[in-house]
Formats: C-alpha cells, structure tokens, sequence
C-alpha cells in the first residue's frame, strides 16, 4: 500500500477559472475504468512543458513539442492511458496526430492547439479509434470541479490518485493552484516524471512561467527515483490561464517567487506521492546529501543511494545493512573524495565517521529507523556547501510482481 499517502478529496481540489475537465471510459486497454481525459484552456492561457529526455522518446511527446513551437496558442490536452504510444515509429505519429485532429475539429480548433499525452505498454499501436470514441462523453464531461477525476483517468499501476491544491494571495487577488500527477514505476526523470498537469489562474508572462516551470522541475520531479529507468513518455506541463486578475508577473515582478514557490510546493507534494505510491512501495526515503563542493557531486551521491537496489532491498527488510550505502557512496563517481571526513546518519543516529563505523553506533538503532514508513538517509560529504535531497522508496517483493504481470 502507498506510504502515508491517500486520495485527496475531490473538494480540496480547487477548480481553477479557465480550465475545465473532462473524463471518459474509452475502453483502450481494460474495460470499466476511466481511462481518457481531455482538458480545455480558456483563450488568453499560457502552457510550458518539459519532456523526457530519454531518445526513444514517444510519438505524444515528440507532437506536444512540435505543437508547442509552433506558436498557436494552446487550448486543449489529451491524455490516454493503457497505451504508451512509443516505440511506435511513424505509425504511432500518424495515430496520434488523428486523435489530435479529431479533438481539434470537436472543440472547433486547429490541430497544433492540441497536445497529446499517451501512457501504458510500450511498444504496442495506439488504438485511435477508441481514443476518438470516447472524446464525445469527455467533452460532455468538461467542467472545473473535475480534478479527482481526472486525477483517476491518468493512472496506470497507481494505487492511490495524486493531487495537490492551494490558494494564495498575489496583488490583493486570490490565485487558485491546483495539479495532478501519476506515476508508479519506472520512474527517474532526466527533466520530468511520468505524467503532470499544474494549472494557475494568475496572470503571468510565458517568459516567467518558462522560467518557474525549469525551476519547480529541478526542486520535484528531478528528485525522485523509484527504480532508475526514465519512462519514454515523462511530461510536465504548467498552465496559466491568466483569469485572476492580478497584474501581471514577470520574472522581476516583486511577488514573482511567491508564485514560483507556491507552484513549486505543488510540484514536490505530486513528485512526493508518485515516490509514495511507487510500486510495492512499504518505506519513504529521503536521501540527504550535505557539504558537496557542488549540486552536481552532491546529486550524484543521492542518486548512487536511492537507486541501489541492495539499498533498496534493505530498507524493504528492516536490515541495517548500511555497509552497502557506503559502497554506493564510494562508486558514485565523486572524484578525490576523502572517506575519512564523510559523515553517515541514518535518522540521527551517526552510523559512520573517520572512514568506519561510528564507535558509538549499535545495530539495534539502526533496525529501529529502518522499521519505520518513513526513513532519512543523511550523508555529509565534508567538502563544501552544496547540498541537494532525493525521494526514492524500498524495493518490496510486490514491485517485481506488479511488473512481472504488468501486461496480463
């Protein structure tokens, strides 16, 4: 089960003015279940994405940045699952540019107004058809209080929905922010993770969203990892619809960070779920690096930690076996490192020092954090300032079953 995760409630998801959305069961991998939704954008909105990074990049991917550069404004997005659409070739462009055209002719757009979003297998056709079926009941499904829903209509192996959503205060306005993710598995982003939609109704220059997006990009979704492999179909995109009616921000507006840092909580609380709710997951980890020279070592450390799977494995089991976290520490590539200063804690237990294990660390405290759902990996690197901090979560005996049966 996820760890201290749960669905939100549909009401703490606020609506936000000039996005609606709109759920179907289209039937494309499994029957009886939402799995088709398309979001509408009033005029005026602004949309940034972020993609994988990964060069076999799925067909939706490579059309949303086509889309996106083509300078049409954005109005609408399309997302389906039990599908990935990647691996797919020319055939899998051809099939998602049908179900953008389809969308784009029922909402009187042109196609380039439209991104796509597909995920699920990898390597099998798109079903288009289906996809088209079910755009009459999505579109008569739009509204604004529709975000668990949607929420639901974009998961795959997910247990639980992922959602987070706040208001703030911006020039004696009320801004709404509300986003949704999903991701299980095969989740380690170069740039993003799986799938994730935040919209705003402030009122906000396309330069400064660009800039925040990369910014809350590198403070979430950069920093999570349930197994190491980055998916083909990884998005993120940020949307303002500019209804609030506050001026605008820019990049050197004086409530500029407030903004960026309200998304940016957003951004962490939906990468924080897809960790929680990773498959098989029993055990939340954060994985702490301090005193690097740079952000750039320091990441490479957590990243060594967190993507280990005989860390990982140890975590799942309550075993302190933290001799594996050092060797993970040492192989990280961290050039001219001196062991000697390093600094191990697990919680705030010191477990090694002086290139060895702490003199006052027993084995019973170190089973003690481990048995808990949430755990703190604290390294300190004695080199510098730098720091940077990474979710990741245990490997169970559940994550190879799930992905052992994940095509039956």
């Amino acid at each position: 089960m996820p760890v201290n995760l749960i669905a939100p409630e549909a009401s703490s998801l606020l609506p936000v003015d000039g996005v609606w959305l709109g759920c179907a069961e289209a039937h494309i991998r499994k029957s009886n279940r939402k799995d088709l939704l398309v979001m509408q954008l009033a005029a005026g909105s602004h949309v940034v994405g972020v993609f994988t990074q990964n060069q076999f990049c799925a067909a939706p991917v490579l059309l949303c940045k086509t889309h996106l550069a083509s300078g049409e404004p954005i109005r609408a997005l399309l997302v389906n699952t039990g599908c990935a659409n990647a691996g797919t070739g020319e055939d899998g462009l051809s099939r998602a540019k049908l179900t953008t055209e389809a969308l784009a002719k029922s909402l009187n757009l042109k196609p380039q107004q439209i991104l796509p979003f597909s995920t699920g297998v990898i390597l099998e056709p798109l079903p288009a058809d289906k996809v088209i079926g079910g755009l009459p009941a999505a579109i008569a499904d739009l509204k604004q209080d529709n975000w668990l829903n949607a929420a639901e209509a974009i998961m795959t192996t997910d247990i639980v929905a992922k959602g987070s959503s706040r208001h703030i205060m911006l020039g004696g306005k009320q801004i709404a922010i509300t986003g949704i993710s999903k991701g299980s598995g095969m989740i380690h982003p170069n740039m993003a993770t799986m799938l994730g939609y935040i919209a705003t109704d402030a009122v906000v220059s396309a330069k400064a969203l660009e800039s925040i997006i990369h910014y809350a990009v590198n403070k979430s979704f950069n920093c999570i990892t349930v197994d190491g492999d980055t998916s083909t179909n990884d998005s993120l995109i940020l949307i303002a619809s500019n209804l609030a009616g506050n001026d605008e921000i820019s990049e050197t507006s004086a409530e500029y960070i407030v903004l960026r840092d309200a998304l940016t909580e957003v951004a962490i609380e939906l990468a924080q779920a897809i960790v929680r709710d990773g498959e098989g997951a029993t055990k939340f980890i954060t994985v702490r690096i301090e005193g690097g020279h740079d952000e750039g070592e320091c990441r490479k450390v957590a990243y060594a930690i967190a993507h280990s799977p005989l860390i990982k494995t140890a975590f799942f089991a309550s075993d302190p076996n933290l001799g594996r976290i050092l060797a993970a520490i040492g192989y990280a590539g961290v050039e001219q490192l001196d062991v000697n200063v390093l600094k191990l804690y697990l919680g705030d237990v010191l477990v090694a020092e002086h290139g060895g294990r702490a003199l006052a660390y027993e084995e019973a405290q170190g089973v003690a954090v481990m048995q808990q759902p949430e755990i703190l990996v604290r390294v300190d690197l004695g080199r510098g300032s730098a720091n940077c901090t990474v979710w990741t979560c245990d490997f169970s005996y559940d994550y190879v079953r799930i992905n052992a049966d994940y095509r039956s």
